[in-house]
């Protein structure tokens, strides 16, 4: 149970510098792991019930911030707690608001030993979106087990010794769901974004490395911009096209241009044979999503070896930001899709 703020040491105490850096640092609020087992009603008392601590919390964080805090003699320790609190109150102002954070996704599941994964997420500035964690990466990510042993059999094997393609993600923003990928189907998996993105990307990529190594995977991050020059193409990891059996991609469709980047991206580095596959998914937050996959689907229909949805669903998702139209304590479904090339008359492709 949450402590009181009224337990907390007050500003007309004078406390000492070390009482009151202690009491603010116990007071971190982490972005949480979302968890779909958990039922609406329950959500909703949750909130309810923590209205009114966090009432209290953002008063206490307020009166330490107005306060001249004059009994603490060195102006340093003044501005540590200054900064503390605000930083405190700043986590309370949602995700957007808060500072670099590293946050521990479990999977846990009954066809593989569980493992965390350790993602670093920078502070979200201006329009750099990977370097947020969304919502659809952990949903998908969660999907993998299932989709090796079903959509991707055929490619994946359930042989140990059975050798099984590199997979390319996508904009991997911070990386969260080709490093599970790595983990979970036990195979190389190169983890891709904008030039701007990388250094956290690798970062994660490291943080990680040896887990994924100890379960048989391994993991590799590098530049592929979506339409881009050369010079924002990493030219060791991507020395040709058509190159991989399996694409994934989470979260991909914000902007209108993006159907036909993303669109064109695949055609580009998916294998021509029949039985390569991309795996998609996008959150239907609200129309202008809905929109966005539509464009997306028309753009790859129109390529000259053209791809066809062999497999659609729709799942429950979360995130910071909540759902937009379908917004329930953050929630959003997500509509997942399978594609490969389409068959013509006259292919001769495997």
């Amino acid at each position: 149970m949450a402590i009181s703020a009224l337990d907390l040491p007050q500003v007309w105490e004078k406390p000492p510098f070390p009482a009151l850096l202690a009491a603010l640092q116990g007071l971190r609020v982490e972005p949480p792991v979302w968890n779909l087992k958990v039922s609406r009603t329950d959500i909703l008392k949750e909130q309810e019930m923590n209205a009114h601590h966090r009432r209290e919390v953002a008063a206490y964080l307020s009166s330490i911030i107005r306060s001249g805090l004059l009994w603490i003699q060195d102006e340093e320790d003044r501005e540590a707690i200054w900064e503390e609190a605000s930083k405190r109150f700043s986590e309370r102002c949602g995700r957007s608001a808060m500072g670099e954070i590293i946050r521990r996704w479990p999977f846990e599941d009954a066809d593989y030993a569980p493992f965390d994964l350790a993602i670093k997420e920078p502070p979200l500035t201006g329009d750099n979106l990977g370097l947020k964690t969304w919502g659809s990466s952990y949903v998908l990510a969660q999907m993998l087990f299932t989709i090796g042993q079903t959509s991707l059999s055929h490619l994946l094997g359930q042989e140990d010794n059975q050798a099984r393609p590199t997979v390319l993600e996508l904009g991997s923003g911070t990386g969260l769901l080709g490093l599970a990928a790595a983990a979970i189907w036990r195979t190389q998996v190169i983890l891709s974004d904008l030039p701007g993105i990388v250094l956290n990307l690798s970062y994660n990529v490291e943080k990680n490395r040896q887990m994924i190594e100890e379960r048989g995977g391994a993991v590799v991050a590098g530049a592929l911009t979506w339409g881009g020059d050369e010079d924002e193409v990493d030219p060791v990891l991507f020395p040709t096209k058509n190159s991989f059996k399996v694409i994934i991609v989470a979260d991909p469709l914000y902007d209108d241009v993006h159907p036909g980047l993303l669109a064109g991206a695949i055609d580009e580095q998916l294998s021509l044979d029949l039985d390569a596959r991309a795996i998609i998914m996008v959150p239907q937050r609200d129309a202008t999503t809905i929109k966005l996959l539509s464009a997306f689907r028309n753009e790859m229909a129109s390529k000259s070896a053209p791809f066809v949805c062999l497999q659609e669903t729709v799942v429950a998702g979360q995130d910071d930001w909540g759902g937009g139209d379908d917004d329930e304590a953050g929630r959003v479904k997500c509509w997942y899709g399978v594609f490969g090339r389409q068959r013509l008359d006259t292919d001769t492709r495997v």
